[in-house]
This record gives structure tokens, C-alpha cells and sequence, in this order.
């Protein structure tokens, strides 16, 4: 990378220092956009989700559409977005009243649920054979980076339950919420033909924060979640 691009680098990342790391990666990755070695590509695909925690498993099926530079034979960034149909599943629960008077003590349903998922995420990618721009032969490919997961649920009780009466488990209705990701995949890629490639990859995404929510039973580190894609991605 030329030096005055390293420079420029250095002095933005000093004066962001004390800002979130976010801003900071965009810089970076912005950059060497402008440079004339930089090449880009964007690519979609279809893929599957499974949701793998207890008492949240399920399957959905998902379409990521990504921006890709590369700023070397081997390396380059990476930004996507990636949205999800709704996974169902369904969880045994017991309310239990808030008063020693109140009869019957415990009140079991069942809470039948809802999820999408909405997923953003931002990386590095490492070719370790082959490359963006090979004519011959396949690459594989890895990838981490950080990602904001934005999901929301939807419950349905089996029973009407009075919340002022019993302790509610998990709340009946829609609701919202938000997770930090740390994100992995390995991927297989192939030249179709011209500047088009065919790829397969998977994808791990790791919560890395649990901002509890009344809507889901499920806090600690959930969802936890992997894809498998299969896309094609168009070299500029």
C-alpha cells in the first residue's frame, strides 16, 4: 500500500481514538477505494439459517446482497446485509402468581414464537487459494468481522394470562431487539465465466452482547446462528 496512504490512515485512527471502533474501519476501508489498484465486486445469494440454542432452534431462509474490495491479490474488506424470513418455534412455560391468595398458583402454556432477523456486518476477507480475479482453477476463501443483528419476535400465548396477577415468563405481542455479532466463514468460490464467479461459503454469527428482552425467553448469547449461502458474485 503506498506510504501516503498509510499515513493517512495513521492520522485519522489518532484522531478517532477515543471514538467507536466502527468509524474508525470505515475509514480504513475506505480509503484504498480511491486507489487505482483497488478492484471491486458485488455479489447476492440465497441461503439457510439454523438457529442452534436451546429452546430457540429453527430454520429460515435468507438473501445477502454484499460489496466487496479488494485491495490485493489476497486480501481486501467487505460489507453486507443480509435479511431473513420468519423461523418458528415454541417453548413449554409456567406462570407463576405474585400472591400467595391467588388461585391456581401456576398457570402452564405455551408460548408459540416468531423470529426475523435483519444482519449487517463489516470484515476483513483472506484468499487462501486463489483470488478474486483468477481465470483458472478455485479459491478458498475465509473471513471475519463485526456485524449488528437486528432482529424482532412475535408470541402467542396458548392461554390469556393476567400479567398483574402472575410473573409472565415471556411477554404475548411483538417486540424488538438488538445483538453485537462477531462473524467467521470459509468459503469455495469459482470463475463461470468472464468477470462471474459462483460461490458457496459458511458463516457463523456469535452474539457478543445479550441485552435481555421480555419477548424472549432466550437471552444469554442467543440467537446463535450459521448459514450456508450460494451466490454469484460480478467483478468490476
Amino acid at each position: 500500500m503506498p506510504k501516503y496512504i498509510m499515513r493517512i490512515i495513521a492520522e485519522q485512527l489518532s484522531m478517532l481514538k477515543k471514538q467507536t471502533i466502527i468509524p474508525a474501519l470505515l475509514i480504513l476501508f475506505a480509503i484504498p477505494v480511491f486507489s487505482q489498484q483497488t478492484r471491486f465486486s458485488l455479489s447476492t445469494d440465497v441461503n439457510v439459517l439454523r438457529s442452534f440454542k436451546k429452546n430457540q432452534r429453527y430454520w429460515a431462509i435468507g438473501q445477502t446482497v454484499a460489496g466487496h474490495f479488494h485491495f490485493t491479490e489476497k486480501d481486501g474488506a467487505y460489507i453486507w446485509f443480509a435479511y431473513y424470513t420468519k423461523g418458528r418455534f415454541s417453548n413449554q412455560l409456567t406462570a407463576l402468581a405474585k400472591l400467595p391468595a391467588t388461585t391456581p398458583q401456576q398457570i402452564p402454556y405455551s408460548n408459540n414464537a416468531k423470529m426475523s432477523l435483519r444482519h449487517v456486518s463489516i470484515g476483513w476477507k483472506h484468499y487462501f487459494r486463489g483470488g478474486p480475479a483468477i481465470e483458472e482453477g478455485w479459491s478458498l476463501y475465509g473471513f471475519g468481522g463485526f456485524g449488528l443483528m437486528i432482529g424482532q419476535v412475535e408470541n402467542s400465548h396458548s392461554v390469556k394470562i393476567d400479567s398483574a396477577a402472575y410473573v409472565i415468563p415471556v411477554l404475548s405481542g411483538k417486540g424488538h431487539f438488538k445483538r453485537l455479532t462477531f462473524d467467521l466463514g470459509l468459503g469455495f468460490e469459482r470463475q463461470l465465466g468472464g468477470d462471474v464467479f459462483f460461490y458457496s461459503e459458511g458463516r457463523v454469527l456469535v452474539p457478543t452482547t445479550d441485552y435481555p428482552s421480555k419477548y424472549i425467553f432466550v437471552n444469554d448469547n442467543a440467537p446463535f446462528t450459521a448459514t450456508l449461502n450460494f451466490g454469484f458474485r460480478i467483478l468490476f
